[in-house]
C-alpha cells in the first residue's frame, strides 16, 4: 500500500505486511510508470480557480489512485493518536487522494489466508483530510450559506458522522484538555461573517438585529443551554411549523458576545465517555443565528453538531445508561436517512 507521497524527490513510500511484520521502501515515480505505462496521465485536468493546482507528482499519483487496476493509495501523515488508539494499534483506513474523492481501505483475507486491502472510492463536492483547518472546511461548506439569511432565507449546516470523527471539533472549535477554543469553530466563523455582512451598505440600511439560541436534544427531550438547561417543549404552530416553546433568544452585538454564549452552552452540554470515544457528545447541539427586522424574523442559520452514531460492538462493554443513550442517538439519526 502506498502510504505517503514525497513531492520533493517525486517518489512514494510503499508499505506491506510480511509474516506479521510491517515492511516498507521508497520507490520513485518514474520506476512505477516504466513498469506500468498505462498509469501515466494522458491529459491535463483544468484546476479549480479556488484551489491551487497540484504538483506534477501529485497529479501523476492521483492518476494511479483512480485506476481500478491498482491497489495504490495516497495517505497523508496521520494525526496524533490517543492512548487507547495506540494500545489497540489502530490504523487509518481513510485516504483523501484529491479534493473531491475519499478512498476507504478495507482489510480482507483470501481463502489461502493471504491478506490484502480492498479500496473503495466515494466522490463528494469537497473532501478534506486531517490537515485541513476548520477555516478551510468552513469556507467551502457553511460560508456560502451566510448570505442566504440576509436574503430572508433559512439555512442549515450540520456535522454528521461516527463517534470520535471530529464533529464537535469542527463545529465548536479546538480542544486542549478540558478547555475549548470556540473561536476556531464553524459556530464562531459563521457569526464573524454575519457581523461583517451587517456592515455592507445594502444590509446596513435594513437595521437588522442579531440574536442567538443554543439548545440540545438529549434522549428525545429538548433543553435550553443558555437558560440553565431548562426543559423545553416542541410544538407545531398554526402554520404547521415546528417551534421550540420557551427557547431563550440572546441579542448579540459582536463576535465576542457570541463566543461567550458558545462557552456557556458547551459547558452545559451533555457528554460522556464510551469505549469508542473518551469525550463523546451524548446529545445533538443546535446553535442558531437569527436575524430580526423590527421584531420580525428575517433569516435564520441553524448550525448543528449531531451526536455520533455508534456501532453495537463499540457499546457492548458499556453500562446500561450508555447503551440506552447510544440507542436513542442512532434512532434519532435514522430520521436523516429515512428523509
Amino acid at each position: 500500500m502506498v502510504t505517503s507521497l514525497n513531492e520533493d524527490n517525486e517518489s512514494v513510500t510503499v508499505e506491506w505486511i510480511e509474516n506479521g511484520d510491517t515492511k516498507g521502501k521508497e520507490i520513485d515515480l518514474e520506476s512505477i510508470f516504466s513498469l506500468n505505462p498505462d498509469l501515466v496521465p494522458d491529459e491535463e485536468i483544468e484546476p479549480s480557480p479556488e484551489i491551487p493546482p497540484p504538483s506534477t507528482s501529485s497529479a501523476k499519483v492521483n492518476k494511479i489512485v483512480k485506476n481500478r487496476r491498482t491497489v495504490a493509495s495516497i495517505k497523508n501523515d496521520p494525526p496524533p493518536r490517543d492512548n487507547r488508539e495506540t494500545q489497540m494499534k489502530d490504523l487509518d483506513v481513510i485516504t483523501i487522494p484529491s479534493k473531491d474523492v475519499v478512498m476507504v481501505h478495507e482489510p480482507k483475507q483470501k481463502v489461502d489466508l493471504t491478506r490484502y486491502l480492498e479500496n473503495q472510492t466515494f466522490r463528494f463536492d469537497y473532501a478534506f483530510d486531517d490537515s485541513a483547518p476548520n477555516e478551510m472546511v468552513y469556507r467551502f461548506t457553511a460560508r456560502p450559506l451566510v448570505e442566504t439569511i440576509f436574503e430572508r432565507g433559512m439555512a442549515t449546516c450540520f456535522a454528521y458522522g461516527q463517534t470520535g470523527s471530529g464533529k464537535t471539533h469542527t463545529m465548536g472549535g479546538d480542544f486542549s484538555g478540558k478547555n475549548q477554543d470556540c473561536s476556531k469553530g464553524i459556530y464562531a466563523l459563521a457569526a464573524r461573517d454575519v457581523f461583517l455582512m451587517l456592515k455592507k451598505p445594502n444590509y446596513k440600511k435594513l437595521e437588522l438585529q442579531v440574536y442567538a439560541t443554543f439548545f440540545e436534544i438529549y434522549s428525545g427531550k429538548v433543553f435550553d443551554l443558555l437558560n440553565r438547561k431548562t426543559k423545553l417543549r416542541v410544538l407545531e404552530d398554526g402554520k404547521q411549523q415546528v417551534q421550540v416553546v420557551g427557547l431563550q433568544e440572546r441579542e448579540v452585538k459582536c463576535v465576542e458576545d457570541v463566543l461567550k454564549l458558545i462557552d456557556i452552552g458547551n459547558s452545559c452540554r451533555t457528554s460522556g465517555q464510551t469505549s469508542a470515544n473518551a469525550h463523546s457528545s451524548r446529545s445533538h447541539a443546535v446553535f442558531q443565528i437569527i436575524l430580526r427586522r423590527k421584531g420580525k424574523l428575517h433569516g435564520k442559520f441553524s448550525l448543528i453538531d449531531l451526536a455520533g452514531n455508534e456501532r453495537g460492538a463499540d457499546t457492548s462493554s458499556a453500562d446500561r445508561q450508555t447503551r440506552l443513550e447510544g440507542a436513542e442517538i442512532n434512532k434519532s439519526l435514522l430520521a436523516l436517512k429515512v428523509n
